[in-house]
């Protein structure tokens, strides 16, 4: 694609591709330098993902939905800025009942704000007649889930639909496979180069590699994707 066609999103993952190649360039990451980050952080991260597995046990369908607001918001966002436009939804009340318009004006520092306003009403709608609860509990496995999330809820790809499914308990084998994973998968060796787009066909077997890794080290792939996060941000978030 030329840069002349070349379109903002894609502007953006063609930049980052390249800031991240550069900076994995010469470097690696061993299994024993991730071991030493993983020990201090190991009951922080096990703390956390209890607590997604709560969500799911004890959740209403609208805590159900702010996951999902949540997760729709975060492609090319940072996670704490949509986690504070998700914050100042919930206290206008414009989750359950905000226009697109409104919904916008509160999607401060969100990246592509009025697309993703729309989504959220596109996705309420959706579920409006048969909850979401009841949604996700027609499928047999999270990876079944994923793939009717990715076909039918508009803005959600498989790393939004993995991160979605995680967050609510459901999904903690499934890989987020975010641009700051990815790069730390190619410093581990586990991929041989940075996707700028992964293809479904590509983001399963990455998956799979991941999985593959997670086995070997014997650091749970919900742990490890939590733990290549922490090292990326230094904390243990969502």
């Amino acid at each position: 694609m030329s840069a002349e066609i070349m379109s903002e999103p894609d502007e953006k993952r063609a930049d980052e591709k390249r800031a991240d190649e550069k900076m994995a360039g010469g470097h690696s990451l061993s299994i024993q330098e991730l071991l030493d980050l993983y020990a201090p952080v190991k009951e922080q991260i096990e703390a956390r993902l209890e607590e997604f597995g709560h969500i799911w046990e004890t959740a209403s369908d609208e805590d159900l939905f702010r996951e999902l607001v949540f997760c729709l918001l975060t492609p090319q966002s940072k996670a704490r800025v949509c986690w504070r436009a998700v914050q100042r939804l919930e206290r206008r009340c414009l989750i359950s009942s905000g226009e697109p318009c409104q919904l916008q004006e509160e999607l401060v520092g969100v990246r592509f704000n009025r697309r993703k306003a729309e989504y959220i009403c596109l996705a309420r709608s959706m579920f409006c007649h048969q909850s979401l609860r009841s949604t996700l509990e027609m499928f047999s496995s999270p990876a079944a889930a994923r793939e009717w999330l990715v076909e039918n809820v508009k803005g959600l790809g498989y790393k939004e639909a993995s991160h979605f499914l995680r967050n609510i308990g459901l999904g903690e084998e499934l890989a987020i496979l975010d641009r700051h994973i990815l790069k730390n998968l190619l410093l581990l060796g586990v991929i041989a180069e940075l996707p700028s787009s992964p293809t479904k066909r590509l983001y399963i077997e990455i998956e799979k590699e991941m999985a593959a890794f997670s086995s070997r080290t014997e650091i749970p792939m919900g742990h490890l994707d939590l733990l290549l996060w922490y090292k990326e941000a230094g904390e243990v978030f969502k």
